[in-house]
């Protein structure tokens, strides 16, 4: 399990929490009770939600969407610098006993897109076809992902634009209620607590989770455009140091020092 962002999620209550029990040098937990509204949560997260819908197919889409916040918890068990010497690998078997060896190492493979490059180059195709294959298939998994990130995206630039509707419903209930000076403080309070909770889902959980998934989405798009070209690279019967160098330009320096290390 990645630890970073439920750690961050859990730090970032925690400071705003402290910033509103600490006044003036001592802890009040009275003062929780000051910004809790329900009127004001039921508009900014009610609001919120009401118009995500409005953007998903289904409700089993939005439950979709939000399950992807597990996305960010998970620790990928793979990396790039594993998918390259496997590649490496698989050159040399297929360079020793032919491409039709590599049928053995596909089978036993766990992740299931290089399994299909592997089995497409076994059976025999066209490498203008595995190409277009791969690329469509990892056409697909970017728009999927994309889907998810967009839906996150959405969530942040929707909960502060309804915890400003419910400012100003409150201040119009204010208005309202001027000939009483003494209501004219708590009603601000409450129609300022509604920017404050469109503030906190946005900055607090969408933001924060868009943003990783957009990085968790880079590396897996990378990494799987790695396996095409060595899988590729396999099928045209280029020498094991050619794909390696080749699959390096792919990382970073600093990256492909740690690799040279780890082959010594």
């Amino acid at each position: 399990m990645d630890l970073a962002t439920l750690v961050g999620i859990v730090m970032c209550l925690i400071l705003v929490v402290f910033g509103i029990v600490f006044d003036d040098g001592a802890v009040v937990m009275a003062n929780l009770g000051s910004f809790l509204d329900a009127p004001s949560a039921i508009i900014t997260f009610g609001g919120t939600i009401c118009c995500l819908l409005t953007m998903c197919m289904s409700f089993g889409d939005i439950g979709k969407k939000l399950g992807s916040i597990k996305i960010t918890m998970r620790k990928d068990e793979s990396n790039i610098l594993e998918a390259i010497d496997e590649l490496i690998k698989l050159s040399n078997i297929a360079r020793k006993e032919g491409l039709l060896a590599l049928e053995e190492s596909a089978n036993s493979m766990e992740d299931a897109f290089i399994k299909k490059g592997l089995m497409l180059v076994v059976d025999g195709t066209e490498p203008e076809l595995v190409t277009s294959i791969m690329e469509s298939e990892l056409n697909c998994i970017e728009s999927r992902h994309k889907n998810s990130i967009s839906f996150w995206e959405n969530m942040a630039s929707m909960g502060p634009a309804w915890g400003m509707i419910g400012t100003l419903i409150g201040l119009v209930n204010m208005l309202k209620a001027l000939d009483d000076p003494s209501a004219i403080g708590p009603a601000m309070a409450v129609a300022l607590i509604t920017t404050l909770y469109g503030s906190l889902l946005a900055n607090w959980i969408a933001t924060p989770i868009a943003t990783k998934l957009k990085a968790k989405n880079a590396e897996e798009v990378m990494k799987k455009e790695i396996l095409v070209e060595g899988i590729l690279s396999i099928q045209a019967g280029e020498n094991p140091r050619v794909i390696e160098e080749k699959l390096k330009t792919f990382i970073a320096p600093a990256e492909r020092e740690k690799m040279g290390e780890s082959e010594r």
